[in-house]
């Protein structure tokens, strides 16, 4: 097997006018050094995306961000192919270059000379060819008439948010081994979406599906950053140019540049009356979506049409951008986009509160969606608990009760923050179950187990379709020869999307089972699985293949975001915080914080504790701590020793974890995801304590000591001098 070590860019935007690798090349050790020339001499357009076909497996023509490959060297050694790296020269002529999403919109630079749809999605086909733009997609939505709801109201109400940059880090960074078969191409990698790696790959090379096979073990975390195509492209080409086993296993280091969360800026205006009721909101947001789109697009529809925030609004209009700049890509991470959402419209409901003298929880009160009303799209809400877990936070904080601010140095003060989340639509999902003539099972389906327990809860679903033990059931992991097709592991799907493929798949095996016991004037309850083979074939031996598919319901939204079906459902996550604030250093601690969500019947409770703590915890690492670094593109902190994501010490003094008492009608057994609710109210509910605490309302993320110590030397009238 051959290691990879990559060559990539110190220039943000720049045209390649030349590469030299002769270097390398004749370095002791070295199998070869391939660059787009030679990539192109084996793929004629070798550009990936889910969204555009945007991504180069090695530079060709120009450099888009730092960071981007440009050359790879193989070697048997990973030792001699990294130190070959430095005797790589390649010549670059700069270009302009833009790393603002507000300076996209009309910059000068422009990322991509045209654009460049996949096809995948219908709603971007009309881009094709759109020249001179940063703008990757811009999504409308309109409800009502809000310009003449603003005109009427008693008060209206603008603010502006920002987030920064961050990373998923997962601790097993990205990784792929390509084999090179006699049938074609093996990919053992760390991927989210074996299905479109495989569907991906094989569009690259030209070939059927069938030439490629993916495998993948557990993973070590993913959080969306193993989505799509990731190291897989160029590990395939590598391997094919080589005619030898090729691994590509990336660096700690090497995660900074490959994908990273939007960072956004939002804008949230609202009319509201005297009594606190909101009857128009209008908002903008921006997403930095990086020099390649990935699945920004979608996140930009998918999620922004919930900008206006899990209120009964009859007036909306939200404007939503996909912006390319030249930082590194930016994809799904753990919610995508909605933690930025909340973040933005959950501040926003406090200062509002604040200004009017009405009590926060009241204000949410007034204004939360109910059963049966429409969101902003007018999709009716439906089996949505957000009331049942407004009000479930209300009573844990004890929101009613007289709360003690403090009067010394240290200053106490208590937020809270609720969210909601559309489901991706439309996917497919498909699932095998296999039962053996011993009454064994197998479960086949390709859902990635990163950490989360899907295959636990998956094997809990056909134990109870099939009255089994779940000692006597094995599931499958991802191998796109043996597990059927499904869309990908993200956004919080796997439990109802691949959960009613299950379902089926072991209620067709389960009819089969009892077809054959009627052959012999029996019912399932009379004969164990093992007799009834027995008695069907004389012997130990036949199987009973169950196959079951699931596609959601979803309406594409019109010219102004309106759809009846947006989702099959909804996810819903609420945070409630305390903390204490040294008024000395503007330190602060979280002495509680409660994370609830609706998860509608959770399928096995005590993996869903652990999967909201688990998001809680990531969410107040991106609230407190983590942020990117740039200086003209070049990321500055890209270790763990300078990029700081939670550790034991950090963690809220006490902290808990509960799924409210709910159901989900069209769920298997009243089931729908978790993994991204516990990410929603974590920001606003931190921000909102500290205000709470010490009168300093933050804006942009993350939430430092120095950024509310500054806040409280303006709000006394000293201000600190600038630098």
């Amino acid at each position: 097997m051959l290691v990879a070590k990559v060559f990539r860019s110190t220039m943000a935007h720049a045209v390649i006018r030349a590469i030299d690798v002769s270097r390398a090349r004749a370095q002791p050790g070295v199998y070869a050094v391939y660059t787009a020339e030679d990539i192109v001499g084996l793929i004629a357009k070798p550009f990936y995306g889910p969204a555009f076909h945007d991504q180069p497996i090695l530079a060709l023509g120009k450099v888009h961000h730092v960071g981007e490959p440009v050359a790879v060297v193989l070697a048997e050694d990973p030792h001699v192919a990294e130190n070959a790296l430095a005797s790589i020269e390649v010549e670059y002529e700069p270009l302009p270059a833009v790393f603002d999403e507000i300076e996209a919109m009309n910059s000068k630079a422009v990322v991509h000379e045209v654009l460049k749809p996949a096809g995948t999605f219908p709603d971007l086909k009309h881009l094709s060819g759109k020249k001179n733009t940063n703008i990757a997609l811009d999504f409308h939505l309109l409800r009502g008439d809000p310009q003449k709801a603003f005109k009427q109201a008693d008060h209206v109400f603008e603010h502006y948010f920002k987030t920064q940059p961050v990373l998923h880090l997962p601790l097993e960074p990205f990784a792929t081994v390509a084999v090179p078969t006699h049938t074609g191409l093996t990919l053992h990698t760390a991927s989210q979406s074996p299905s479109f790696v495989r569907i991906e790959i094989a569009r690259l090379l030209g070939w059927p599906e069938n030439r490629v096979q993916v495998k993948v073990p557990y993973l070590g975390g993913g959080f969306g950053a193993k989505l799509y195509i990731k190291t897989e492209a160029l590990a395939s080409a590598c391997a094919l140019l080589a005619q030898r086993a090729v691994k590509l296993a990336l660096s700690m280091e090497e995660q900074f540049y490959v994908i990273t969360k939007h960072a956004t800026t939002l804008r949230i205006k609202s009319a509201v009356t005297k009594e606190g009721q909101i009857t128009a909101r209008e908002c903008e947001v921006w997403w930095n979506g990086g020099a390649f789109a990935d699945i920004g697009p979608r996140v930009t529809q998918k999620s922004g049409f919930t900008a206006a925030g899990p209120y009964d609004i009859e007036n909306v209009q939200i404007d939503s951008y996909a912006l390319y700049t030249n930082l590194p890509p930016a994809g799904a991470l753990r919610g995508f986009g909605i933690p930025q959402l909340v973040w933005a419209y959950e501040s926003h409901t406090d200062m509002m509160a604040r200004a009017l003298k009405i009590d926060p929880l009241q204000m949410r009160r007034k204004n939360v969606l109910r059963e049966g009303r429409p969101q902003a799209t007018g999709t009716l809400m439906r089996d949505a608990a957000l009331v049942p877990v407004l009000e479930r936070l209300a009573q844990l904080m004890h929101w009613d009760e007289p709360f003690d601010h403090g009067s010394g140095t240290w200053r106490r003060g208590r937020g809270m923050a609720i969210g909601f989340k559309a489901s991706i639509a439309p996917t497919t999902s498909m699932a095998i179950v296999v039962i053996n003539a011993d009454g064994s099972c197998q479960l086949q389906s390709s859902t990635v187990d990163m950490g989360q327990g899907s295959d636990t809860a998956m094997a809990q679903i056909v134990c109870e379709v099939l009255d089994i033990d779940m000692g006597v059931i094995k599931v499958v992991h991802p191998d796109t020869d043996v597990t059927p097709y499904d869309m990908a592991t993200l956004g919080s799907r796997s439990t109802y999307h691949m959960g009613h493929a299950v379902k089926r798949a072991a209620e067709h095996a389960r009819d089969q089972l009892a077809a054959m016991a009627v052959e012999f004037k029996l019912t399932l309850n009379e004969v164990s699985i093992a007799d009834l083979f027995k008695r069907k074939y004389g012997m130990q031996a036949g199987n009973v293949v169950g196959v079951g598919s699931f596609i959601p319901a979803y309406t594409s939204p019109d010219a102004q975001g309106q759809t009846l079906q947006a989702t099959p459902f909804w996810m819903i996550g609420a945070t409630g915080v305390e903390l204490e604030v040294d008024t000395e250093t503007g330190q602060f601690r979280i002495t509680q914080m409660i994370n609830l969500v609706d998860v509608g019947n959770p399928i096995n409770p005590e993996i869903v504790k652990t999967q909201i703590s688990g998001a809680a915890i990531m969410q107040m690492g991106f609230t407190l701590s983590e942020k990117m670094d740039f200086d003209e593109g070049q990321v500055t902190n890209a270790s763990l020793a300078d990029y700081k994501i939670p550790g034991i010490r950090d963690l809220p003094q006490f902290m808990h974890n509960e799924a409210v008492s709910a159901f989900e009608q069209s769920g298997p057994f009243g089931a729908k995801g978790v993994g991204e609710s516990g990410t929603f109210g974590v920001s606003p509910a931190i921000a909102n304590a500290i205000d709470d605490a010490v009168g300093v309302r933050l804006t942009d993320l993350p939430l430092t000591a120095e950024a509310i110590f500054r806040g409280m030397r303006i709000h006394a009238g000293q201000p600190l001098q600038e630098d």
